[in-house]
């Protein structure tokens, strides 16, 4: 029992289903791209699947490093799913390719990925690419089936907080009126989310913490006002 809850847990990426890619992954397949990451790569030509914005953030942010970086999306249309700002962006980019309709059936390398076969999902026609490291950008599932209907969540699962949640309860104007809305409390009063699981959040560790440091301010708020 308690006065109030946070929710802290988390998410799990979705992984290629490729034969052989999780003995990659830690020293050539990554799920995130940071200069940690970057700075593994070296100059190598590296792999991008997704098509969403962290996809297209990886792509801009690791195409200013590598000496190449392959883009692969499922569909036709890059910007079906990703921001204006990051497409032109990608599109111009002289060391960014786009590759569409195209996906990763095999992975080759033993320690480190040397090269991967790609499949247009039209055709049927399969080509080798040498890379040396992928990224993969492909979703997450959060950790909320357990939640059942107790809370607001969006069409992902993903935990609905602040303005979101206020309206699904059906009293965000108000809130928003009187400045009462607690970026980080759900739909249901004193219950509160941090971190992956939260729609919206920014899928890195240190911004969770910060979430958690600042569930812990807003929760003392909730216990002042209640």
């Amino acid at each position: 029992r308690g006065r109030a809850v946070v929710l802290a847990t988390g998410a799990r990426y979705r992984k290629l289903a490729v034969p052989g890619i999780e003995a990659l992954e830690g020293t050539s397949v990554y799920y995130a791209a940071t200069h940690q990451e970057a700075r593994m790569c070296g100059t190598d030509p590296v792999a991008i699947v997704g098509g969403g914005n962290s996809a297209g953030q990886a792509t801009v942010f690791l195409a200013d490093h590598v000496s190449h970086v392959h883009l692969f999306i499922r569909g036709d249309d890059l910007g079906k799913s990703m921001s204006r700002y990051l497409v032109d962006q990608i599109e111009h980019h002289p060391r960014v390719t786009v590759h569409r309709n195209t996906e990763i059936r095999m992975v080759h390398g033993e320690k480190y990925l040397e090269e991967i076969v790609v499949e247009d999902n039209r055709t049927g026609d399969q080509d080798t690419i040498r890379v040396h490291a992928l990224f993969v950008f492909i979703g997450a599932t959060p950790h909320t089936g357990w939640l059942a209907d107790t809370i607001a969540l969006d069409d992902h699962g993903f935990v609905l907080t602040g303005v979101d949640a206020a309206r699904a309860r059906g009293d965000g104007d108000r809130r928003i009126g009187a400045g009462l809305s607690r970026t980080l409390e759900t739909s249901r009063p004193g219950l509160f989310a941090a971190g992956d699981v939260r729609r919206g959040s920014v899928k890195r560790v240190a911004s969770a913490v910060g979430e958690g440091a600042m569930a812990v301010r807003q929760i003392h708020e909730y216990f002042e006002r209640s």
